[in-house]
């Protein structure tokens, strides 16, 4: 999985002219990087210097104006298209990660380190080897590295992710029956609140409001500001108004249905939004004779 850069663009400094997404075989969503050749067109595979090193992706836009750059992150440069070579070395580090995979398993078995391991990387020039797990807790590997630092001869990087993380790597398919949206367009996560659910009236069921992740999902926070907008023009839960004299309390507020329901002691209603406004007040309404004393 590829990180994207730490340093904030900077166009008094940019020597770029143009930028253009990048995808690799193993992140689920496109990387922009910059490049000055515009001899670069869709689908060509192209060597990156991305925050890892050196490696080979698949160019997934053409060529875009600097001009229409408008993210804060810095921008790795575009090196050059992939020759055949380029390519079977590529594929050649695909198997050996398998290999390597396999290896760094059996060795965290034997030393009974907490860890799962979930994913192998070598960098183009095989410089670097990256090891992606997921573990509840710190573990100490500082042996597993010199175990595997003599037995591939490279340079070890282990990397945790979180569960997020994890979820986003493997993909899968949602309760809504599409891709989860991280592993195909989110590329931040946010931080979701239990009371988004509540302002969007959910059941607190956290088994049903969890994604794959086992953390609260992510679309929870797609319609919560339409929620939020709609509610500001239904009474609030608890209010007590009256209906022909009658005092009511508003119980429930439903704004798909665009309803309310008022109990009072003896009866129930359920009004639509604009019947609510035409019918109820807030305070008993005075009869004429009261009026006239």
């Amino acid at each position: 999985m590829i990180e994207n850069n730490e340093e904030k663009f900077n166009p008094s400094t940019n020597t770029f002219t143009h930028y253009v997404g990048v995808a690799f075989i193993n992140a689920p969503r496109a990387y922009n990087f910059g490049l000055t050749d515009l001899d670069i067109k869709k689908g060509d595979k192209i060597i990156v210097e991305s925050v890892r090193g050196i490696e080979l992706g698949t160019a997934v836009t053409d060529p875009i104006s600097i001009s229409d750059y408008h993210s804060e992150l810095g921008l790795k440069p575009v090196k050059r298209k992939a020759t055949e070579s380029d390519i079977k070395i590529w594929e050649n580090n695909l198997k050996e990660a398998r290999f390597a995979l396999e290896i760094c398993k059996k060795e965290v078995d034997l030393l009974k380190l907490d860890m799962n391991l979930l994913l192998c990387e070598y960098t183009l020039d095989r410089s670097k080897i990256i090891f992606s797990y997921v573990a509840d807790e710190r573990v100490d590997f500082r042996e597993l590295l010199k175990v595997l630092a003599s037995k591939l001869r490279a340079r070890i990087e282990l990397r945790q992710i979180g569960s997020r993380d994890k979820a986003k790597m493997v993909g899968g398919i949602g309760m809504c029956g599409l891709p989860l949206c991280c592993s195909t367009f989110l590329n931040e996560f946010d931080g979701i609140s239990i009371n988004r659910a509540k302002n969007q009236m959910l059941a607190i069921n956290i088994p049903k409001l969890s994604g794959h992740c086992g953390k609260l999902l992510c679309c929870l926070k797609y319609e919560d500001d339409t929620y939020t907008e709609l509610k500001s023009h239904y009474p609030e839960i608890g209010k007590r108004v009256f209906i022909d004299k009658v005092q009511y309390a508003v119980t429930s507020i439903n704004v798909i249905s665009g309803t309310v329901k008022l109990d009072s002691e003896e009866d129930v209603k359920v009004l639509s939004l604009e019947e609510y406004k035409a019918q109820v007040y807030t305070s008993p309404k005075k009869d004429n004779n009261n009026e006239n004393n």
